[in-house]
């Protein structure tokens, strides 16, 4: 069996890892396609070293984020390689353009059914989109699989589990271990605050000055590890803290499993705060991991200052917060899965 997978950000080469893993483990033939969505090396060739993937047999590098300028050259690799299933991951528009470029290939799609049901997000577009295209609905969770059923989606669900889950615990020993940046920025343990702005609606002028803003008026130390795009916006808005590079994969996952608050808009970030015991402040208005809210790990405040102020004040891990999204080993059913239903 052949799959191609499609990945283009940082979150895709999170969860490409331990699945790659799996893949092989199974005896399945892995062809990787990087879309080249996210270029900046820190954000993309770094998982390759870090993770030791082996590196993607195409690179579009498209450097675009338009599902139509990728769509090209995903379906040059489909017709060249002639895969089994086309697999796409979470809610990017290198997940919508893999799914499109499929044809009558059919599709995987791990994080399936996840909802915010805020139509405004591109990515809110993209799920469901790509939901109504895949043949195989690699669900997190049972409330994702139960989604699907009541949108009379017509591929087969299975609920899996979370592959980030799979990630967190195969690699953040390792990063624990091997990095070194909470000394080389001068910070203590649990006593500072990691931040993450990405979202296209966030670094836009008037929601990223009142992040900002709020982000000025915190007391602790703030790590802000800058995603290019981020830092370009920041440049025309007032502040007065100082962003640094993005950093690697193992480097984040040190600095956010030993910060005391995470401030995130992004949506696996949340999930890596849940599993790290972290509170999170959420800079958004709706999120599609409402499990972690609803436990009080994790608090949505959209871009109000004084909200965002008060959250971080206040957050704290529950005491009883319950497992959420698997035990870490969704790769291997993943496995199981596409060998089960292939077409």
């Amino acid at each position: 069996m052949r799959v191609l997978s499609i990945v283009g950000n940082r979150p895709q080469f999170i969860k490409s890892a331990p699945l790659s893993a799996a893949l092989r483990d199974a005896g399945i033939d892995e062809v990787v396609l990087h879309t080249g969505q996210h270029y900046d090396r820190e954000l993309s060739q770094v998982f390759f070293d870090e993770l030791g993937l082996d590196e993607p047999r195409y690179s579009l590098d498209v450097r675009d984020a338009d599902p139509e300028v990728m769509l090209p050259g995903i379906q040059d690799a489909v017709e060249q390689e002639r895969p089994d299933w086309v697999l796409v991951y979470g809610d990017t528009n290198s997940t919508l353009a893999g799914a499109q470029a499929a044809g009558e290939t059919p599709v995987a799609h791990v994080e399936a059914g996840l909802r915010s049901f805020d139509l405004s997000m591109p990515e809110e577009r993209n799920r469901i989109a790509v939901d109504r295209i895949a043949t195989l609905l690699l669900c997190p969770d049972e409330r994702s699989a139960t989604q699907l059923a009541s949108e009379g989606a017509t591929g087969r669900a299975e609920v899996v589990g979370d592959v980030m889950a799979d990630a967190n615990r195969l690699f953040t020993p390792i990063a624990r271990e091997r990095s070194d940046i909470l000394d080389r920025l001068g910070v203590e343990p649990e006593r500072f605050l990691l931040v993450t702005v990405h979202r296209e609606a966030n670094v836009q002028p008037e929601r990223l000055t009142r992040i900002a803003a709020a982000l000025d008026r915190l007391q602790e130390p703030l790590v802000f590890p800058a995603h290019p795009r981020t830092r370009a916006a920041l440049e025309a808005i007032p502040h007065r803290f100082e962003p640094i590079e993005p950093v690697g994969y193992l480097d984040f996952a040190a600095l956010a499993s030993q910060s005391r608050v995470i401030l995130t808009d992004s949506g696996g970030v949340q999930k890596e705060a849940y599993w790290y015991g972290v509170p999170c402040v959420t800079m958004r208005p709706s999120t599609e991991w409402v499990d972690t809210v609803a436990t009080g790990a994790n608090v949505l405040v959209d871009d109000d200052p004084d909200d965002i102020v008060g959250a971080v004040a206040e957050a704290r891990f529950p005491a009883a917060a319950p497992p959420l999204y698997g035990d870490g080993h969704a790769s291997e059913r993943i496995a199981a899965a596409l060998y089960a239903w292939r077409a």
